[in-house]
């Protein structure tokens, strides 16, 4: 029997895999999977009632803050109270914790409020490390607990409570983010068609449910409706809008005998089409399986305070036992042995790590949202200093998704370009379609009214001028579909090419990240002719055409590994998966949908792709602070240690150990929200004091002199030629 049931609580993957793994362990139990995104856990058992008790128990012990219920779809949909809760007992923690500080009160009160607010602020944390130690498992619960209890025993009752402050303000963002993950699948969904019109043998039309379509049914799709199922045309001739799968803003035309993908819209006309596939194996199911999927298993690379943390405690713990049995053993006087332990302990306490490592990732997540890069989690940040391979989507990420005039061809000797781009402008004046609002943009002159102008549903427009009959659009099957032609009483006269444009910002992007070592990767739904003669403008290393999202998703699926960490940018809901998938998933945001910009890992505001190099810049820079602070509180400790041990030094020395470091590594983690990565010094400059601001304005000029200090400004338009060395 197979039974479901709501699991929430669970912050990260890597908890849900292990405790999947060992729910399947259990007598009676079969085919148990946890799904992380979705809250849920589904398993099969002969005996589901008796079964699900000992699943709740050893959820219990392994994530003593994880929640079974009885299934409702209802669950992920409801405000979360558990957050909530969380955060109503952080504000009464901070409140209680900074009253005892400010507010003079006898020893007793103070002792009391001090206790209540460390309760408030990590009840969870403690209970957590409790219940893992007696299974003897040692991670950072454990350690925040030792922190907060050795800020104690040296009466640095501030430096306690600020400790577990920040770790669950931590905790609390992580679990906001978990949340806000799921809620972007919610939004997938409602992508899925709700309907489909089913053809009867009768002849009459019938709205039903698109799971309840058969195979090799026959389905009517009218403008503006979404196609349901993927299948054949078998009546009709219509343009359709691809980009929800492809990417591409361009429409494609379709007519009978050729395939169409459930998802696409139809714009003009009406289709009749013979389904190919049932809903669950149709196009859009496959999408939001594969975002499904991506999340699930997205590389989460451990920060440095989580590797460290794993057997630091433990042994920590264990020399400070072993310095009070040794000194006993050897003095014979108990209270200098515990006084000894108690140094040692002291001087080891964690609280270095514990705030200035996750202190260094949250100045580096606010560094680079002040320069328009929003970061989701500090382990994104660990992953850019790795990346060895960006792969972008073309439109509307590298291209801005308008179209201009790429080439007017006129085939009739009495007519100018001019007077064709005037004939195309007078059809396509009252379409939204985009290629005609670039042509008729293009024609700056007041157009003239036409005759019995009438729109060909997924060809073009038929138009009467000077007593002419003309025709705007497409009737040739090989032509690019940014490429319009003209008929004139049937005869073809002309025809004009559009192209998209590319970013100003696009071939900065690649060219920076190609002198990082970086290789950079196109993955265009276009076809492999216009994504081939993009990547060669922007100087990419490689380029795919024709893709549709399930094929980006293989292709980074093949080609991420350890050895090779991928990022990948894109602005479409048909990115989602590949940006889930990818170590790093980059969207745009203005231009990209809801939908991407959950499924991604880092927003670039502005849309512009040059700030990729910024993001980059910003995590190593933060990685090196990191990795100071845990060296240098590392080595320091382990000097006082020797010395605490050989009781060369006391408690006093202990304190500074300890607090002093924690403030050393404080300061230098706001470093990283300092930092200005715009701004690097020029080796070849004799001027010490010479720093390069990066522009990506054509107009900003090059050896800016101020005070006498060279101050030279590169710009990184591709066609500006101020990029002389001072």
């Amino acid at each position: 029997m197979k039974t479901k049931v709501n699991l929430q609580g669970l912050d990260c993957p890597n908890c849900a895999r292990a405790l999947e793994s060992e729910i399947n362990k259990l007598h009676g139990v079969e085919n148990a999977k946890l799904e992380f995104v979705k809250s849920t856990l589904t398993f099969e058992s002969e005996n589901p009632q008796e079964v699900l008790q000992r699943i709740v128990a050893l959820t219990a012990k392994l994530e003593p803050n994880a929640k079974i219920s009885q299934f409702s779809e209802k669950a992920s949909k409801r405000f979360n109270k558990r957050l909530l809760l969380d955060c109503i007992f952080l504000a009464l923690g901070i409140a209680v914790g900074l009253t005892i500080f400010f507010v003079k009160m006898p020893s007793w009160a103070f002792w009391t409020l001090y206790a209540l607010a460390a309760l408030l602020l990590g009840y969870k944390t403690y209970y957590k490390a409790l219940m893992l130690l007696i299974r003897g498992v040692v991670n950072e619960n454990l350690l925040i607990t030792i922190s907060v209890i050795g800020a104690t025993f040296v009466s640095q009752h501030l430096e306690g409570l600020m400790v577990i402050a920040l770790y669950s303000v931590g905790k609390i963002f992580e679990g906001l983010a978990v949340e806000r993950s799921r809620k972007s699948i919610e939004k997938l969904v409602k992508l899925q068609p709700d309907f489909a019109v089913l053809l009867k043998e009768d002849g009459t039309e019938e709205k039903v449910l698109p799971q309840d379509v058969a195979l090799s049914s026959v389905i009517v799709v009218k403008a503006g409706q979404k196609v349901a199922l993927d299948g054949v045309v078998l009546e009709g001739r219509c343009m359709i809008d691809m980009q929800s799968l492809t990417g591409e803003s361009v429409p494609v035309q379709v007519c009978e005998g050729q395939e169409i993908l459930s998802g696409a819209i139809v714009l003009d006309g009406v289709l009749k089409i013979q389904t190919t596939s049932t809903f669950s194996n149709s196009t859009i199911s496959k999408i939001l399986n594969l975002v499904e999927n991506a999340t699930e298993n997205k590389s989460k690379t451990e920060t440095f305070i989580s590797k460290i943390t794993r057997w630091y405690t433990l042994g920590i713990v264990t020399l400070a036992l072993l310095v009070w049995g040794i000194v006993w053993g050897v003095t014979g006087q108990l209270d200098l042995a515990i006084y000894r332990g108690l140094i040692f302990l002291v001087i080891s306490c964690p609280c270095a790590f514990a705030i200035s490592v996750p202190l260094s990732y949250f100045s580096g997540l606010g560094n680079a949202s002040k320069h328009g890069v929003l970061i989701k989690g500090s382990n994104f940040l660990d992953v850019c200093t790795h990346l060895g391979t960006v792969a972008f989507d073309k439109t509307g990420t590298l291209t801005t998704g308008q179209f201009e005039i790429e080439r007017i061809t006129s085939l009739d000797n009495e007519k100018t370009e001019e007077d064709i781009l005037h004939l195309c402008a007078l059809g396509e004046q009252n379409s939204v379609h985009p290629l005609a609002k670039a042509i008729t943009a293009a024609y700056e002159k007041p157009l003239e009214k036409v005759k019995d102008a009438k729109e060909i549903a997924g060809s073009g427009v038929e138009f009467i001028f000077e007593k002419k009959k003309y025709f705007v659009g497409r009737k040739s099957q090989n032509l690019q579909n940014t490429c319009v032609e003209l008929f004139e009483e049937d005869v073809k006269i002309g025809e004009i090419a559009l192209r998209d444009t590319i970013k100003t910002s696009s071939l900065a992007a690649c060219e920076n990240l190609s002198s990082l070592g970086i290789k950079t990767v196109l993955l265009s739904g276009d076809n492999t002719a216009v994504a081939q003669e993009v990547a060669d403008k922007l100087k990419m290393n490689e380029a795919f055409g024709q893709l549709l999202p399930a094929e980006k998703y293989a292709w980074i699926e093949k080609y991420k590994s350890k050895k090779n960490v991928i990022a990948y940018v894109g602005d479409g809901i048909n990115d989602a998966p590949s940006l889930a998938l990818a170590d790093v998933g980059i969207s745009m945001g203005i231009n990209g949908s809801p939908a991407s910009i959950e499924a991604s890992d880092i927003v670039l505001v502005d849309d512009n792709p040059s700030k990729i190099v910024l993001a980059i810049k910003i995590a190593k820079h933060t990685r090196k602070i990191v990795l100071q602070n845990i060296i240098f509180s590392a080595v320091t400790k382990v000097v006082f240690l020797a010395l605490g041990t050989a009781g060369i030094t006391g408690m006093l020395a202990a304190v500074f150990a300890d607090v002093g470091v924690t403030l050393v590594a404080i300061l230098n983690a706001l470093r990283a929200l300092k930092y200005n990565p715009n701004k690097i010094r020029h080796k070849n400059c004799k001027i010490q004091t010479c720093e390069i601001e990066t522009c990506a304005d054509a107009t900003c000029k090059s050896k800016v002199s101020e005070n006498g200090n060279c101050k030279s400004k590169v710009c990184e338009e591709a066609n500006c030629k101020d990029k002389n060395e001072p």
